[in-house]
């Protein structure tokens, strides 16, 4: 599942790829981690929101945990309580550059990029709702890996053609649904030799 996306693509071109305006306070970093803001694109304006829905934890003492971001939705899970309100009510597109997989033996991975051809910034389905505890939050929709990532991970993003932005974020819960399929064209691989557990 993907932990790490990069957004490298400036407001300005950003409002003009999704033709709507972007929040004068929208912050988000090139490389966005869970817990932390990305931009994504909902009611029709570009704005930054946490990358993760809060996840109540409870320790063994029966005490309150810091909350866990849960920043994937399995598009198998979309209609179980956890999502369902979001994914018939609030559904988001979450501008990306690339994303990345671990990929290597435990304790030395590595981190394997993944980004369409001749795109700068492509679009992946999401969900978002208000929360208590960060304010406005979203995940990313996920489905089954395609070919290109067969050896790294089974399961991938969400990539929306541009001709189906409208309808992920307008069509009905049905409607939405129909586009979580599979990517069926090319993917740029990058295999890279950072260390996957490196700072943030």
């Amino acid at each position: 599942m993907c932990n790490l996306y990069r957004m490298t693509t400036p407001a300005e071109a950003v409002s003009r790829l999704f033709r709507t305006s972007v929040d004068p306070g929208a912050n988000y970093a090139a490389d966005v981690y869970p817990g932390y803001s990305g931009l994504v694109i909902a009611e029709g304006k570009a704005r930054s929101m946490t990358w993760g829905f809060p996840l109540s934890l409870t320790g063994k003492q029966g005490q309150k945990l810091k909350p866990k971001p849960v920043n994937n939705a399995r598009e198998d899970k979309l209609n179980t309580a956890f999502w369902r309100d979001s994914f018939a009510k609030r559904r988001c597109l979450i501008p990306v550059s690339a994303w990345t997989e671990a990929e290597g033996a435990k304790g030395s991975m590595t981190r394997t990029w993944y980004s369409l051809p001749d795109m700068e910034t492509f679009a992946v389905a999401g969900v978002w709702r208000p929360t208590a505890e960060w304010g406005d939050a979203y995940s990313m929709v996920m489905v089954d890996g395609c070919e290109e990532m067969a050896d790294v991970h089974d399961r991938m993003p969400t990539i929306l053609h541009e001709t189906h932005w409208v309808q992920w974020t307008d069509g009905t819960p049905e409607e939405a649904f129909a586009l979580c399929q599979v990517w069926n064209g090319p993917l740029v691989v990058d295999r890279t030799s950072d260390p996957w557990a490196a700072r943030r």
